[in-house]
């Protein structure tokens, strides 16, 4: 699979990146097995780019993430995981955990982007990971939080920590490409993951974070915005950033999809491949949960694209 170097790092990123919130459990269980062989299948096809974050199942996903790479060489893979979110024991623990993941609720995420807050977060994931260092870690969406300069003080230690050589690269993760922006420009982070703000659909904000970034790569998430352009056909009940998706939105990603379709090609496909065609897009992170949605996903991003059909769009979007 094709690489890309995230910009100032010397960090080699495959396009296609693995996105692991739904090995957390998200909205519904996934078996260790079936996360097993869906990471297995990630490394088959060329995979080398994998992002957690210990909000994702509260640690499991990291767990299952370090468990599948314990086999292969530490060189050989790009790890990246977030901070913001400690997570703490609950008293008493609940059944099921209050967020949208299916698991038990025997702990609970307290904000804590403090430098203590960040070397406690960072020593944790190594341990579930199961690593000795981290290639990436993201301020993890700093603007929910509340608390005042949260993604400032975050970053500042994220970033003496890697001067250090405690980590490789820092940045944020966040679906406010405001907040993303705003740090880019204010502090010396070195990227960003910008979730569902640079995609067919939505790309209204997207000019500042890539402005902003000046000479720096960024990670693009979330392409198929939960759910409307995971299909080749927009379905009535489909999502959008995780709730039901308004009717003009549809409307908009049925238009989409019948131009990718005169050229026989499929509304998912492009959605994946439309941020890779900026240069200062280092990589696309997509949720997979199942080996065959890693399959059609690798598949995905080695095609190539007739131009007229990015013209044709381009056109539809007006």
């Amino acid at each position: 699979m094709r690489g890309r170097v995230l910009a100032g790092t010397g960090i080699s990123l495959t396009e296609l990146g693995f996105g692991a919130a739904g090995l957390g459990n998200m909205f519904h269980p996934v078996s260790d097995e079936q996360a097993a062989e869906t990471l297995t299948a990630a490394w088959e096809c060329g995979v080398r780019y994998f992002d957690t974050a210990p909000h994702y199942g509260l640690g499991l996903s990291e767990r299952r993430v370090g468990a599948a790479l314990a086999e292969h060489h530490r060189e050989d893979f790009v790890i990246s995981t977030k901070v913001g979110r400690l997570l703490v024991p609950r008293r008493p623990a609940t059944a099921r955990d209050d967020d949208i993941f299916a698991v038990p609720g025997d702990l609970r995420r307290e904000w804590d982007f403090s430098r203590d807050g960040v070397l406690r977060s960072i020593e944790a994931s190594l341990e579930r990971l199961g690593l000795d260092r981290l290639d990436i870690v993201h301020v993890h969406d700093p603007e929910v939080s509340g608390i005042p300069d949260a993604a400032v003080t975050a970053a500042a230690a994220l970033v003496e920590l890697r001067d250090e050589g405690v980590v490789g690269a820092v940045g944020i993760g966040s679906n406010d490409a405001g907040a993303v922006a705003d740090l880019l420009r204010t502090t010396d982070i070195d990227t960003a993951m910008l979730a569902g703000r640079y995609t067919l659909l939505d790309r209204a904000a997207s000019d500042a974070v890539f402005e902003a970034a000046a000479g720096r790569s960024i990670v693009a998430a979330a392409v198929f915005n939960s759910g409307l352009l995971s299909r080749a056909r927009p379905p009535s009940g489909a999502t959008y950033d995780y709730a039901p998706a308004p009717a003009d939105l549809i409307e908009r990603a049925g238009l989409l999809a019948a131009v990718v379709a005169a050229h026989g090609r499929t509304l998912p496909a492009a959605a994946l491949a439309f941020p890779l065609r900026n240069t200062q897009v280092a990589a696309v992170v997509v949720g997979m949960r199942t080996p065959d949605e890693v399959r059609e996903n690798a598949d995905r991003v080695l095609r190539t694209w007739p131009d007229r059909m990015w013209r044709d769009l381009e056109h539809r979007q007006g």
